[in-house]
Parts: structure tokens; sequence; C-alpha cells
């Protein structure tokens, strides 16, 4: 693979999933340490109480990224620990000190409880708690971070968080003034870091799907087209075109009235930004239901759509494996909003991962993150201005409800000792990386 030489090469982790300390220096409960001392809420009772001890082994942990060759890192700044924004100065200086940028996401699920006491994603004085939170993080950091993230994958606070409920904070209550109010929050942020850190790049990460119909049915091809406007669209068009889309306000009319969306707003979210973050697991196969159906499925579509399982192999999660999904996934962003610089914040893959002789033999990571490469060196022969990739994840780590038990990683952790295993997977890309940067 022939990737330019200033492209990004990083890997990407989330506080409450590697950090551990969870009641050190000051930080305060997040509502995932909430939800998961709820019984039943997470597999296997676990928490991200210790995590992958992030916080305690940083050092160490920069240098297992440096000697990877990674050229950017990113992390997220947890809002609860807010108190002890040193961890992040020390996390920046560290990083720097090796030659890898640091590339810091405000918000990646872990809003603190008491935000959540006071309304939570669905009440707009979060969005303004936010953008302060954004500011004083700005000030702190903002001096070192080459590449910021306002929120990371808005469609899974506001519809697993308050849809379903089957995340933090697991309460039911109307998702798209979740929606709303994250993306407000994101739009208000924007300038605060422009302020403080102006020479940074300004971005959100969207987790972005490929969204196929079963058949070329005129019902199949609604139905794609529908959680395509749930999943991608409802995000994409008020952040880069400043509007809903119109055939989303049609299809969500009796589910909620829109009435928290005051003047003004659509403007604050949809100011330019410096670039755009694509998150990219498995595309989506759906099609009409012959009659309504309810399938545990988190798009409030009236059970008018049934998801299909992709043909051919899976991850660990049961996600399909199709690389052809992110390359279509850049080329559509790119056709459909204009050439946006592009980043791909997130792609990776959980597989049952062991520790064999002291290495682990993960060729089917191996394999994954290849063929991901491939389809994203296609979408750049093809016009897209792609410049970074960020593998998900550095370490095996706390994978939201599903507790330790679906592994990530690059980098394996033993979750006793905490001991860090690079697994091949992790030699592979520093081998791709070197060859990328000689």
């Amino acid at each position: 693979m022939a990737f330019p030489s200033t492209f990004w090469w990083g890997a990407a982790t989330a506080a409450y999933q590697v950090e551990g300390a969870v009641a050190e220096n000051g930080r305060v409960p997040s509502i995932w340490d909430t939800f998961a001392a709820r019984p039943g809420a997470v597999v296997n009772g676990d928490t991200g109480a210790g995590a992958a001890d992030h916080y305690h082994r940083m050092a160490d942990d920069v240098e297992l990224m440096a000697s990877l060759g990674l050229t950017a890192y990113r992390f997220s700044v947890s809002w609860p620990r807010a108190a002890d924004l040193g961890f992040y100065d020390r996390l920046c200086d560290a990083l720097l000190a090796r030659g890898i940028r640091p590339v810091a996401t405000l918000y990646h699920f872990d809003l603190p409880q008491w935000v959540e006491d006071e309304g939570g994603w669905t009440s707009r004085d979060t969005a303004y708690r936010f953008a302060e939170h954004a500011a004083a993080v700005g000030k702190r950091i903002g001096d070192r971070v080459a590449m910021w993230n306002t929120l990371n994958e808005p469609w899974c606070s506001a519809f697993l968080g308050y849809g379903t409920g089957v995340h933090a904070p697991g309460r039911r209550a109307d998702p798209f003034a979740a929606v709303h109010h994250l993306l407000l929050a994101h739009g208000l942020a924007v300038p605060e870091l422009r302020s403080a850190s102006p020479d940074s790049i300004v971005g959100i990460a969207l987790n972005a799907g490929t969204v196929r119909a079963v058949t070329d049915s005129p019902a199949d091809v609604d139905a794609a087209r529908r959680i395509d406007g749930l999943l991608n669209r409802i995000f994409f068009d008020p952040v880069l075109r400043g509007s809903y889309p119109a055939d989303v306000l049609a299809d969500t009319e009796g589910v909620t009235d829109w009435a928290f969306v005051r003047d003004g707003d659509l403007a604050t979210i949809g100011a330019p930004l410096d670039a755009l973050g694509v998150n990219y697991y498995q595309p989506d196969l759906v099609g009409a239901a012959v009659s309504p159906v309810d399938d545990g499925s988190p798009y409030p579509t009236g059970g008018r759509v049934v998801h299909h399982q992709a043909p051919g192999p899976v991850t660990e999660m049961g996600w399909p494996i199709d690389p052809t999904g992110l390359r279509d996934m850049l080329l559509r962003v790119t056709a459909d909003y204009g050439p946006l610089p592009l980043y791909v914040t997130e792609n990776g893959a959980a597989f049952a991962d062991t520790v064999v002789d002291g290495r682990v033999p993960d060729v089917d990571r191996i394999d994954y993150l290849r063929t991901h490469l491939e389809a994203a060196e296609e979408a750049m022969a093809a016009g897209v201005d792609l410049r970074g990739y960020f593998a998900w994840s550095l370490l095996d780590n706390f994978e939201w409800a599903l507790g330790y038990g679906k592994r990530f990683g690059l980098v394996h952790v033993d979750y006793e000792t905490f001991t860090r295993t690079p697994k091949d997977s992790a030699f592979w890309y520093r081998d791709l990386i070197r060859a990328s940067r000689s």
C-alpha cells in the first residue's frame, strides 16, 4: 500500500474504557459508573473501575505507542476528571516528546452523573455546560493538541443511551432531543476550541454506516433510506449543511415534535469545520417489514424495517466484515458534502485473542486492518481527501455494556496484572507505518 508521507498513523482509546482510577484526584462519578453498578446492565457485572489502568501506566503506554511508530494518538478527555486536567497535560507532553500528535476527543460517552441528574442530554442546559468544559480543556491543553473531536459517535449517546437504554444513562427518553442537544453542544464548543487552540484542526467523529437495501424493490430501498437518515444524515446534514434532512423530519412525525430546535441553533451547529472524523465498523443491510416487527432495533421506525445479517465472515461482535463499506462511505461523504478533509477516527475488530508462548497470533485482525486500509486507499485514489487512520483500539479495554469479554486492541491487556502484550497485528501495523514513511 502507498500512503503519502504526511498521512497520520494512529490508534485510539476512550477515557472510561482505559483509564481506571475512577475515584482518584477529584474525579467525580460518570453515568457509566452509575450504569455499570446497576445489576444486569453490563455483562458479568464488569465496570470501568480498573479498565486498562492507563491512568497509572500512561508513560509506559506512550513508550509503547512510540515503539509501534504511531504518529498520532486519539484519546478522550474525561469530563468527570475535569478537576484533574493535569493528567492530560502530562499525556500531551509525553506524546509530543516522542513525536506523536495529541488528538483529543472532548466527549466519549462519559457524562458526569451530576449533569445527568440535572437532565443530561435531553436538557438544553447540558449543551452550555459542555461548552464551558470545552473552554476549560482548550485553555489547559489547546496549545499542544493537533486535532479536536468535539464528540464521538453522538448516535450511540442518543439512541443507545436514551432510546433503548442499553447504554448509560440507561433511561428511556426522547432520543431526538438528545441528538439535537449533542449537536448544539458540538456547535457551541467549536468557537471555544478555535479561540483556545487556533492552530489546531477542529472536527467531530461520527459513526458512519453504509446502509444497503436487501433487494432493489422500492419498499426495501425506502427502508434503507429511513435507516440512512437516522444513522447518517441526521448528523451529517446539520453539521455540514446546517439543516436536518426533510425526509427524517417527516419520518419522525408522531415520534417527536422537534420543538427543542430554536432559532439560530442550526447555524451554530453548522459552523464550518476543518475536518471530519469517520468511525466505521460494518455496513447495515435492511429491508421492509411485511408486518410491523419489534426486533429490539434502536431505530424508531414503528417496526417497518427489518435488519438482515450480511453474508460472509463476522467479527467476535457478530459484525459483518466488509471493507467495501468503508470505501463507499468515504466516497459518499465526499460526493454529498464536498471535498472536506477526512480522517478514519476509528476502525477495528474484536476477535477471540489468546496469548500463546508470549505472542498473540491475531491473523484475523491483521487481515481486517489490511483490507480496510486497502479500501481506504481505493477511496483516496478516487479523489477522497483522507489524511489519517486510527485503529480501534490501542489497548484491549472495557467494551461498554459488553464488559471485558470483547477484545479490540492492538495490544493485549491481562486484566488481572495489566500486563501489555503487543499482538501480531501491532507489529504488522508498525511495519506498515515504517514502510509508508520510508
